[in-house]
């Protein structure tokens, strides 16, 4: 530890060093932040004040939005902050309190992702069991598992991270502290600790996204044996899964399945799921969503649905 206190805040490099840029960027993620904000609060919110709380879909969407707000909010805010400043600096315990956060947040949505394609897969391959199979009990201990997953992942990535002796320079070439940039100027070997990144973390991500992919594909394997309108719903559920699964985890592999190095365009991936794929969740899962419409409108403009209903 007292390595380590030589050391006292870091200093973020961001994103770029163009005066104009940085205000441009200042708008953009500000109106991304609050978009993201307001399009998951709108699902949580309409989910929560709906009957459709209690179909298991919607009630992991629920958590997944919850998730999604925390989650951007450990990086977002101070980035936005950031952007007006020109020297971008960040306390030791801020810092590796971030590191925790980004990566429990990020592994409990890696498993809230993997529950909703359970139940996706229970309600298109098993439709005769599905009220047994996800029962609400077992949708509980879903969600209990995923936090209980993000803890389980997080904490050896934080451990390892607060264990790091830093004799300087302390200049991290990103918008937030992760884990490979701290490496970068450890003072000792950090081979053994780049191994067990890789497998807590790319590795995690490598296997539930190919979980994923092998069951999203017996999934639309299954849908020939439906008919058109019931292959056109479950299509519509589907696809909106499988775009937030490759707008997160497309990013997350790129950046953690490979020996621990940093490039420049490290940071230009790490917006897609810090700040891209949670702001897209909120559109993607209502679009083409009418059950998820109709309760919006029936939460938010009761008058104006109590009136069509009366038509």
């Amino acid at each position: 530890m007292k390595s380590q206190r030589n050391i006292s805040e870091f200093i973020l490099l961001g994103l770029s060093y163009d005066q104009n840029m940085q205000i441009f960027c200042f708008v953009l993620f500000l109106f991304c932040y609050v978009a993201l904000l307001a399009g998951n609060l709108l699902i949580l919110v309409s989910i929560r004040c709906s009957p459709l709380f209690h179909q298991p879909m919607y009630y992991f969407l629920s958590h997944l939005s919850f998730i999604d707000i925390c989650y951007t909010s450990t990086v977002t805010p101070k980035l936005i902050a950031d952007l007006l400043v020109e020297r971008k600096t960040i306390s030791y315990s801020n810092c590796m309190l971030q590191v925790f956060t980004m990566h429990f947040f990020g592994g409990t949505e890696i498993f809230i992702l993997t529950a909703m394609a359970f139940d996706r897969y229970a309600a298109i391959c098993k439709p005769l069991h599905y009220v047994i199979i996800m029962n609400r009990t077992r949708c509980h201990l879903l969600v209990l598992a995923a936090w209980a997953g993000g803890a389980i992942h997080a904490f050896p990535l934080f451990s390892t991270a607060i264990d790091l002796p830093f004799c300087g320079p302390n200049e991290i070439d990103h918008y937030f502290c992760d884990i490979f940039p701290l490496l970068k100027f450890a003072c000792t070997d950090t081979y053994i600790t780049g191994v067990l990144v890789v497998a807590f973390s790319g590795m995690v991500a490598l296997v539930t996204f190919i979980a994923l992919f092998v069951s999203y594909g017996i999934i639309l394997f299954t849908l020939r044996n439906l008919s058109a309108e019931g292959r056109r719903k479950a299509l519509s559920t589907c696809w909106s899964h499988i775009t937030v699964v490759f707008l997160f985890f497309g990013p997350v592999i790129f950046i953690y399945l490979r020996p621990p190095t940093t490039f420049p365009e490290d940071k230009i991936f790490a917006l897609f799921y810090t700040i891209i794929a949670p702001m897209f969740n909120p559109l993607i899962y209502t679009l083409r969503n009418s059950e998820m419409k109709k309760a919006m409108r029936k939460v938010w403009c009761p008058s104006l649905f109590s009136k069509k209903a009366h038509n």
